[in-house]
């Protein structure tokens, strides 16, 4: 199935999506070939550890993170960037609230159909 979003996305008058956990998101674009997702988080929310098929690349916003990517940890503050090679374990901790720009390719499934758990916590706490 052919997919695009909108070629403009207004954040300002989109809704934040709770993910739970002191996680939330704004879809940004996409295709079948990439996405990007604005996600923000509150102090001490957790990126529980997890892994996907999809290369990822993140860039900090806002904010101040620990990440951990294949046992390896490293703190990510507003400027940086974080590139996740498809299939490696990684998390993530909100030590300063912020934001990370999430590029995912392929386009994550399981963000637009809602079929997988979220790894930022359960959708509905």
């Amino acid at each position: 199935m052919e997919r695009n979003s909108e070629k403009y996305i207004l954040t300002d008058s989109m809704e934040w999506e709770n993910l739970g956990g002191g996680v939330s998101r704004k879809f940004l674009g996409f295709d079948n070939q990439i996405m990007m997702v604005k996600v923000k988080f509150d102090k001490g929310a957790i990126g529980s550890p997890h892994s996907h098929f999809h290369t990822q690349a993140t860039y900090c916003a806002a904010g101040k993170f620990e990440f951990e990517i294949d046992g390896q940890k490293q703190i990510v503050n507003a400027g940086d960037g974080v590139y996740i090679e498809p299939n490696l374990v990684h998390s993530a901790v909100c030590l300063e609230e912020g934001i990370l720009i999430d590029t995912f390719s392929p386009i994550r499934e399981d963000f637009m159909d809602g079929s997988g758990v979220s790894y930022f916590g359960d959708k509905e706490a």
